[in-house]
This record gives C-alpha cells, sequence and structure tokens, in this order.
C-alpha cells in the first residue's frame, strides 16, 4: 500500500490526463451497477469537460471487432479528432501503444474510467502506480456487472493506492477558479441538471 501520509497534490491543467478504457457497446449492455443512461452521461461529460480545460486524453478499446463492438457513438462524437486505440490484452498498459499515448502525455496524474471499473478502470490505474505515478478513478464514469464487483474492485484498488473520485469533482479541482474562461464551457460540459436549475434562479433573480 503507498504512502497514505502523502501531502496533497492538487490535480492541475499542466499534470493531469484522462485515460478513457472500453467503454464499448457490448460491455455498457452488461452494466448493473449504474443506469446506463447515467453511465454515457457522466463518461461523455468527463470527456467534453476535458477537452474544454485541453487535457490530454488517451481512449482504448479492447477485441472491437471481435467481442465487445464499437465505442458508444455519444462518446466517439465528444472524443472527434482522438484516436481510439483498439487492442487485445485485458490491461490495457499492457499494450505498448496504448502504454506510450499514456506516457507520451508527460503528465503525472492520471485520471482512469473504464467498463469494467474493477478490471478495465482498475488493472492499468493500479499499474501507474506500481511505476510511480498517481492514478485516480472517476468511479462515476465506470461500470461495471454486479454490485459486488463494484466493491470490491474499489477495495482493491485504494490497497493499492488509486484515489477514487468522482469525476465532477475531478474536473473542479483542476478548474480550480471560477472566474477562469474556461469556467463555463467545463460546467456546460458537465451538463449539472441541478446546476443549470440553480443558474436560472440566479439568473432571474439578478434580473428583478
Amino acid at each position: 500500500m503507498t504512502n497514505q501520509n502523502k501531502p496533497y497534490e492538487p490535480l492541475t491543467q499542466d499534470n493531469a490526463a484522462v485515460i478513457l478504457v472500453d467503454h464499448q457497446v457490448g460491455l455498457m449492455s452488461g452494466v448493473r451497477d449504474y443506469p446506463i443512461a447515467t453511465l454515457k452521461h457522466n463518461v461523455v461529460a468527463l470527456a467534453k469537460a476535458a477537452k474544454a480545460l485541453k487535457l490530454p486524453i488517451v481512449a482504448t478499446t479492447t477485441a472491437r471487432d471481435s467481442m465487445w463492438g464499437p465505442t458508444i457513438p455519444e462518446l466517439v462524437e465528444a472524443l472527434t479528432g482522438i484516436e481510439i486505440i483498439d487492442r487485445s490484452s485485458v490491461n490495457a498498459y499492457d499494450d505498448a501503444r496504448v502504454a506510450r499515448a499514456i506516457e507520451g502525455t508527460g503528465r503525472k496524474k492520471l485520471i482512469f474510467a473504464g467498463l469494467s471499473m474493477e478490471v478495465c478502470a482498475a488493472f492499468p490505474a493500479m499499474t501507474a502506480v506500481s511505476r510511480g505515478l498517481d492514478a485516480y478513478v472517476a468511479v462515476d464514469a465506470c461500470g461495471t456487472f454486479s454490485e459486488t464487483k463494484h466493491q470490491v474492485g474499489l477495495l482493491r484498488m485504494v490497497q493499492a493506492g488509486v484515489v477514487p473520485s468522482d469525476y465532477t469533482t475531478l474536473m473542479v479541482e483542476i478548474l480550480k477558479d471560477n472566474a477562469r474562461p474556461e469556467a463555463g464551457p467545463v460546467y456546460g460540459a458537465m451538463d449539472m441538471d441541478w446546476a443549470k436549475l440553480v443558474g436560472q434562479i440566479v439568473q432571474g433573480n439578478t434580473k428583478q
């Protein structure tokens, strides 16, 4: 287990990258720990917010043409201009092209999301920790096939030194200041219904 007393070092635009693993049609159909519509919303919002923050994004699939099908269309649209690397290895980090793409970002803090959480997100995240990098998993942009898998996957990642979080917390940590010009695009990308409602109330009050 990594040192739990390690000083807090925030995620920033300069030290973070996002790794999206296997958000594929076939795997998505088996998700049971989140409503599929919610999961799609969350991973697409993560990708859009990361692009708004100009973070490097690495995306990959496994056995796209033989087993698990293509990346979900909503995410493909959000990833316009980004190559989705197809591989055969279970652990994305075991694929030389994926490893080169991750390491080529030059970032030391890696935010993972994947289907399934306990394999496709957890394995490369734990590998990153073993290589001296900081790994985070956006749990609500992942999914898996039972509540048991969800719970034991979280336990194993934490024991290995991976930091579990949620996609909005990770993105606003990187945003850091709501006065930044990126704030509007980032919040718009995350598309949080309650935030839009509050914004409408505030705007309505200022017009009175």
